[in-house]
Parts: C-alpha cells; structure tokens; sequence
C-alpha cells in the first residue's frame, strides 16, 4: 500500500504544482510552494481517496512534510481501521 500510497500522493501534489520537482522523501513545506490551505487539501485528499479519517492527534506537520511520512500515515490509519 505505501507504494500505491506514494504514487497517489505524488500525483496529487504534482497536479496541482506541476513545474516543482522534489523527492518523496523531501520537505515540500520547506521547498516553499506549499502552504498551510494546501495542507488542508492534502488532508481532505487523503481522507478522501484512502477512506479514512485523520484523528486530531495525527494532525501535525510532521505527518504532511513528505511524500513518504504521509503514506505512513495513510498505512497506519488504514492498518488501524481495519484492525
């Protein structure tokens, strides 16, 4: 799923700022081309096409900083609704 995780979010960033380029590993808040309206976007993206909910407790900056740390969050919330 991290891949799928990966490729979707990395999709969605891309869509919207298509002549940034960036690792998914990066920091793309301190790249500078992503502020805090896009990482409510991100939120509701994730939520949306992963089916879940992100708890308040998840909704911090440094789940959102990278391609990688949001797919993490997407597994862990996932592997949580299902177990």
């Amino acid at each position: 799923m991290s891949n799928d995780a990966c490729t979707q979010i990395r999709t969605f960033i891309t869509t919207k700022f298509p002549d940034v380029t960036f690792s998914d590993e990066e920091d793309i808040f301190a790249l500078g081309f992503v502020n805090s309206l896009f990482a409510m976007e991100l939120v509701m993206f994730i939520e949306k096409a992963f089916g879940t909910r992100i708890p308040n407790e998840e909704l911090h900056l440094g789940n959102f900083r990278s391609v990688s740390l949001m797919a993490d969050l997407v597994a862990r919330q996932t592997s949580a609704a299902v177990g």
